[in-house]
């Protein structure tokens, strides 16, 4: 029988090899050699009896008993986490991993600083910050915190919501002066549109509520990207209208660079929430991080306040 700190080391070593994807990739996480992960994982089905994984010259795949196995050792492994951090008092002190996911522009621009500023007031607080175009799934286990717009469509989750955030059509002044300012949707079908294949976005579509009509107007135009820093970038420069979140076009409403389009009309709420799973509500960390989150937009958004009509 295998002794239960072996049997908690392959549970922890099985996981980790799923989220690296490859047996390279876990190789090289555990500084080991990709043959000796490779001999470890056959040690493990041979003692089990069952293959737990599909294997290809790049990628590897769960069989049915993988998933059974990897949803039974997550579980055991966070209620033995859990119940460590109660014994060492980790609800009073911040400390270890948090796996902190954004967006790209948004978790570069204001996720990256606020990151900086938690780890100097908690040093016991190791961060991995990932950032990727899309949310991940909120059932995979591959954060603690995750800070997305637009309020989580699973009641499974803990979603606090950190600040107000609109999307906002806006456009050069320069644009303006050549083009004409739009007074309708349907004005929009003259002008250069800048598309964001990401998100809302991703089919070019911008759903524009003006009194109690909605349109659904589909984006045209010369320039397209899944950078929304880019984007903005270029409707800087004069090349069309962008639709963008307030917080990365503040700025630039506010020195008169970028000015609002069709103020009178409303696009789909876009707040800001830290979503995570309620077992983390126990972890320290993951507490004083939203925590941390918390209190710096809430006073961004009442430095914001009034900025931008109907904020």
């Amino acid at each position: 029988m295998t002794a239960p700190a072996t049997a908690q080391s392959e549970m922890a070593f099985f996981s980790l090899l799923v989220r690296a994807g490859s047996l390279s990739a876990a190789a090289r996480e555990l500084g080991i050699s990709t043959p000796a992960v490779s001999k470890r994982l056959a040690q493990m089905e041979a003692r089990l009896g069952v293959p737990l994984m599909h294997r290809t010259t790049r990628r590897i795949g769960l069989t049915q008993e993988g998933e059974i196995y990897l949803e039974q050792a997550r579980r055991i492994l966070t209620d033995i986490d859990g119940m460590e951090r109660l014994v060492r008092g980790a609800l009073d002190a911040p400390q270890g991993l948090l796996r902190v996911n954004a967006t790209l522009g948004f978790g570069r621009s204001h996720i990256a600083p606020l990151i900086s500023s938690f780890v100097k007031q908690h040093p016991a607080v190791q961060v991995q910050l990932q950032l990727t175009v899309h949310p991940p799934p909120l059932t995979e286990d591959s954060f603690d915190v995750c800070v997305r717009f637009g309020e989580p469509p699973d009641a499974r989750v803990i979603a606090r919501h950190l600040a107000p955030n609109r999307r906002l059509l806006c456009a050069a002044p320069a644009y303006l002066a050549r083009h004409g300012t739009p007074q309708s949707p349907q004005d929009l079908a003259r002008h250069q549109c800048i598309s964001i294949l990401q998100g809302d976005e991703a089919y070019g579509l911008w759903r524009l509520r003006d009194h109690r009509r909605t349109t659904l107007f589909k984006v045209r135009g010369p320039l397209s990207t899944n950078d929304g820093e880019i984007a903005v970038g270029w409707a800087l420069a004069g090349h069309g209208i962008v639709l963008r979140a307030e917080w990365d076009i503040a700025r630039y409403l506010r020195s008169g660079r970028l000015v609002q389009v069709l103020p009178h009309c409303s696009t789909p709420p876009a707040d800001v929430y830290a979503v995570y799973a309620p077992r983390h509500q126990v972890s320290a960390r993951v507490r004083a991080f939203v925590e941390h989150l918390a209190a710096h937009f809430g006073k961004s958004a009442t430095r914001a306040a009034g900025l931008v009509e109907g904020w």
